[in-house]
């Protein structure tokens, strides 16, 4: 149930630039004027601007550039059955966050978006710098019950759709590096982080967690990070709407959920794998349990393994590991 905050957000976002009176809003949600007002007093304090002209209502300024839940909500236009969002102002990791959530017996699907992380991880365990209120920290709950080998290419399958819809919001196309990294230009500017619990025989609950450098500026990231990373501001030119790009991320993982979970995702995957797949015939270095395996991509197999084709010609599949491109001689 939409509540007051998002209703007038909802209404003003889809009036912009026109004016929308506090009569209207009263009436849509059956309060008086001054509940309106008291509401507009409250999402003031919450960092929004509006013009108020007597005779002609509200209109939306300025916005706060932090995540805000009710502005989230107001730009969603996905919302299966169910679904909750859950913004938190600073959490240790979302997806830790879902995963206590999801114990505790929290109805799925739903999202944990936070301004700020103080244990944000990626693969292997390693650190996720996560301290500004400017970038994307979210995880997506789900129960799949399914097979554990109907998730394979899980990750990937994501990947590819969150690449597709931000060449959409940006202009700009990233790129995929197996199995997790999206990149731009050859820096990474997200990472995704896929979570299960198994029961003997099938997925019981399942996370996936995706952190994206959306408006930071690179002096506010460690020295080592700032050479490797880069923002979708930097890419673009100009900061980015972090609420509406929140909303379009939680529609496209629904979205890309709904497909995976009905099985109409393959023949889509790997024409999407094939448009954004950064490392089909490049050279590469791949680090495997401690052995380094040198070779070029010839691609994906039907699990979503690596295919490696090494100096001799003969081909090899990796199921994990970590991958740096090689400079061809």
């Amino acid at each position: 149930m939409p509540n007051a905050d998002q209703v007038i957000l909802s209404e003003l976002l889809a009036r912009e630039p026109n004016w929308v009176s506090g009569a209207a809003l009263a009436s849509r949600l059956g309060v008086s004027r001054v509940a309106i007002w008291q509401h507009m007093e409250k999402l003031r304090a919450a960092g929004f601007t509006f013009e108020a002209q007597r005779a002609r209502g509200y209109r939306l300024k300025l916005r706060p550039s932090f995540l805000h839940a009710a502005l989230v909500e107001a730009h969603l236009k996905v919302r299966p059955r169910h679904f909750t969002l859950h913004v938190l102002d600073v959490v240790d990791s979302t997806n830790d966050e879902a995963a206590r959530q999801l114990a505790a017996g929290r109805p799925t699907p739903f999202a944990v978006l936070a301004r700020k992380q103080t244990r944000g991880r990626g693969r292997f365990g390693r650190a996720w710098h996560s301290e500004s209120s400017l970038n994307l920290y979210s995880s997506f709950a789900f129960r799949p019950r399914v097979s554990p080998e109907r998730m394979q290419t899980f990750t990937l399958w994501m990947g590819v759709n969150l690449c597709e819809m931000l060449a959409n919001f940006t202009g700009v196309a990233p790129g995929i590096k197996w199995p997790n990294d999206l990149l731009f230009k050859g820096r990474k500017a997200g990472g995704m982080l896929t979570e299960a619990r198994v029961d003997s025989d099938q997925i019981r609950d399942l996370v996936f967690g995706l952190g994206l450098n959306v408006n930071s500026p690179r002096d506010e990231w460690p020295s080592d990070l700032a050479r490797r990373a880069i923002s979708l501001a930097e890419i673009t030119g100009q900061p980015l709407d972090l609420n509406r790009l929140a909303a379009a991320l939680i529609g496209r993982v629904l979205l890309a959920w709904q497909a995976f979970a009905e099985g109409d995702h393959l023949e889509r995957f790997a024409d999407l794998w094939h448009r954004y797949d950064l490392l089909r015939g490049k050279p590469i270095v791949l680090l495997e349990g401690g052995r380094r395996h040198h070779g070029v991509v010839s691609g994906l197999d039907d699990e979503g393994a690596l295919l490696l084709r090494d100096a001799s010609g003969r081909s090899h599949r990796f199921r994990a590991g970590e991958v740096t491109l090689e400079k061809s001689a």
